[in-house]
């Protein structure tokens, strides 16, 4: 992310804590659906843990899913289907 930040976040800790969901946390309202993969490098288990951990201890209504054997991008087609599956589900119950 150094092209991003201008810096590791080792030398600029600061400048990645203002883009840190986690930092804002506490403004989260939205009812949140967390899906991520067991093996994504770009949004890690344990930070996306973090996040529904926060969500939920502040109340908000929100439900984590890990999938197994993924990256950041799902790519098995049953895991395809079950985001889909939820998604719609979650849209169906919060934008109804």
């Amino acid at each position: 992310m150094i092209p991003f930040f201008g810096a590791s976040v080792y030398d600029d800790p600061a400048v990645y804590a203002k883009s840190s969901p986690i930092t804002f946390i506490r403004n989260v309202k939205t009812p949140t659906l967390v899906l991520v993969g067991d093996r994504d490098g770009e949004c890690p288990v344990p930070q996306s843990f973090e996040f529904w951990h926060a969500l939920k201890t502040l109340g908000v209504e929100t439900q984590f899913v890990v999938y197994p054997n993924e990256g950041h991008s799902i790519a098995q087609p049953e895991h395809r289907r079950d985001i889909i599956k939820r998604t719609i589900a979650w849209y169906n119950q919060h934008l109804r």
